[in-house]
C-alpha cells in the first residue's frame, strides 16, 4: 500500500495543513518512518503520535513538523495539542472504517504538520489538526481527488495565499474589450468603469502598445490584478522575442498575425507554450486562412483563432457556387474549431443586437471596441453585451463548496 493525502482546515494562525503518507511497514513509507525516528534534524524532530503519554496511536504514526521549532513554546504546541489531535484522528479513522482494523499492525502513517509560531489558541490547534488529519486520511484511502476532479477544477481554483486569481478560458463565451486607444488616462477610466465580471477580458490594443510599449500591460495589471489581459501585438516576425516581452509584463495571451510565414507563426506559438500563455492567431486580411491553419502541426495549433467579419468573402463564395450554409459573417467557425481543436474569437461589426448570432454560431470570444470604449457609460455598454451571456461561471458556487461528494446510501 502507498497512499497520499492532504487537507487544510481552519483559519488564522491556528490553521492546520496536513500532508501524509500511508503505507506498509516493509515498504518505502515504513522506511521513511524508521529514518525519521533515527535521523533527527534540528528544529524538525519527528515524534510518534500519542493519544496520551504512554498510549501510542495505531497504526503507528510519525509527526514531522513543517515549520522550524525554535523554542519550548513552539515545541509545546507540537508535543501537546497537535500530537494528540493527530493521534486521535488516526484512531477515529480506524473506528470509523476509513482504515481497516485488520491492517493496523501492517502499516504506518507519516504526517507533516504545519504549526504557525504565532498560534496561541491550543483548542483551535487541536481542533483544526484533528479535522485536517482525519480528512487527509479519508482522502488518501479513497484516492481523492480523482483525475476528473483535478481536470474540472484546475482552471477554477484560487490559492488563498497567492493573493490573486489566474484566469483561464474554461467556460466560454467571453467578452473581450479592445482598448484601441492612444491615451493612458482614457484607458484607466475605461478599465475602472468596466464591470468586475469573469467573462470580461481586457485587450491592450495595438495603438496602445505602439504608443506606450508592452509596459502598458503591467499598468493594466495594476488596475485589474485578476484580469485576463491580451497583448494585441499582431506579431509578424521575431515572435519569440515579442511573446517573451509580453509574458514578462504578465500578459495572459498575445495576438500573432496570420500574415506571417508558417515558420514565424510556429516559432511564436512555441514560445507562448513555453511561457505558459495563450496564442491568438489573428486572421485579418489572410486569404484562405483555413488552408493555412492546416499547415500548422497539431502540437503548434493556436489556442484561439481570431476571425474578422468579411462579407466580401462570403459573397465571393456564393458567386462561385460554394456552400455558405455553415458560414457566418466571420467565416466557418465550426470548421475552424475542427481544424485547431481550440477556441474562436470574432471581431468586426458586433453589437448587442447581433452578439447572440455569433454565440449561437459557436464563437467563444466576442471582441467589442468602439461600442464600449466610445460610450459615455462604459459600464452600461459592457452590460449591454453581458446581458446576452450566461452568468459568471462561478457566480452560483459557494465560497466553501465541499470538494467531496456526499451520497446517501440506499
Amino acid at each position: 500500500m502507498y497512499k497520499i493525502g492532504e487537507a487544510l482546515i481552519g483559519d488564522g494562525p491556528e490553521l492546520a495543513h496536513v500532508d501524509l503518507l500511508i503505507g506498509d511497514k516493509q515498504g518505502p513509507v515504513g522506511q521513511a518512518f524508521a529514518n525519521g525516528l533515527s535521523n533527527l534534524s534540528v528544529g524538525h524532530t519527528p515524534l510518534t503520535s500519542v493519544i496520551r503519554p504512554n498510549l501510542m496511536t495505531k497504526p503507528a504514526t510519525l509527526i514531522i513538523p513543517k515549520v522550524t521549532v525554535g523554542d519550548l513554546e513552539d515545541a509545546s504546541k507540537i508535543f501537546g495539542p497537535a500530537q494528540t489531535a493527530v493521534a486521535r484522528a488516526v484512531a477515529d479513522a480506524v473506528e470509523d472504517g476509513y482504515i481497516p482494523k485488520e491492517i493496523v499492525e501492517d502499516i504506518v502513517i507519516n504526517v507533516s504538520v504545519f504549526i504557525d509560531p504565532s498560534a496561541k489558541n491550543y483548542r483551535k490547534i487541536y481542533q483544526y489538526n484533528y479535522g485536517a488529519t482525519k480528512l487527509a486520511i479519508r482522502r488518501a484511502m479513497s484516492d481523492y481527488p480523482s483525475i476528473d476532479k483535478v481536470l474540472a477544477e484546475k482552471d477554477r481554483g484560487t490559492h488563498p495565499i497567492m493573493g490573486f486569481k489566474v484566469k483561464k478560458l474554461w467556460s466560454p463565451p467571453y467578452l473581450q474589450v479592445a482598448l484601441d486607444l492612444d491615451n493612458e488616462a482614457a484607458m484607466e477610466r475605461i478599465i475602472n468603469e468596466l464591470p468586475e465580471n469573469e467573462r470580461v477580458l481586457i485587450e491592450a490594443g495595438t495603438p496602445l502598445v505602439k504608443k506606450f510599449g508592452v509596459g502598458i500591460i503591467s499598468k493594466i495589471r495594476e488596475l485589474r490584478p485578476d484580469a485576463f489581459i491580451i497583448a494585441d501585438l499582431k506579431t509578424l516576425d521575431v515572435g519569440r522575442v515579442e511573446v517573451k516581452m509580453s509574458a514578462d509584463e504578465t500578459a495572459d495571451a498575445i495576438a500573432i498575425s496570420g500574415l506571417g510565414t508558417i515558420e514565424s507563426i510556429m516559432k511564436a506559438i512555441h514560445e507562448t507554450q513555453k511561457q505558459g500563455i495563450y496564442s491568438i492567431l489573428d486572421m485579418m486580411n489572410v486569404d484562405h486562412f483555413e488552408e493555412k491553419l492546416t499547415q500548422l502541426p497539431d502540437d503548434l495549433k493556436p489556442d484561439i483563432v481570431l476571425l474578422h467579419r468579411n462579407v466580401d468573402y462570403e459573397t465571393w463564395i456564393k458567386e462561385h457556387g460554394g456552400d455558405v450554409g455553415g458560414m457566418t459573417a466571420w467565416g466557418d467557425i465550426k470548421n475552424i474549431k475542427e481544424i485547431t481543436g481550440g477556441l474562436v474569437a470574432v471581431a468586426g461589426g458586433i453589437t448587442p443586437d447581433n452578439v447572440e448570432e455569433a454565440i449561437e454560431k459557436g464563437a467563444d470570444v466576442i471582441i467589442a471596441g468602439r461600442y464600449i470604449i466610445g460610450s459615455r457609460d462604459v459600464r452600461r455598454a459592457a452590460q449591454d453585451f453581458l446581458a446576452h451571456f450566461a452568468p459568471d461561471p462561478d457566480n452560483m458556487r459557494l465560497a466553501m463548496d465541499e470538494d467531496e461528494n456526499v451520497e446517501v446510501k440506499k
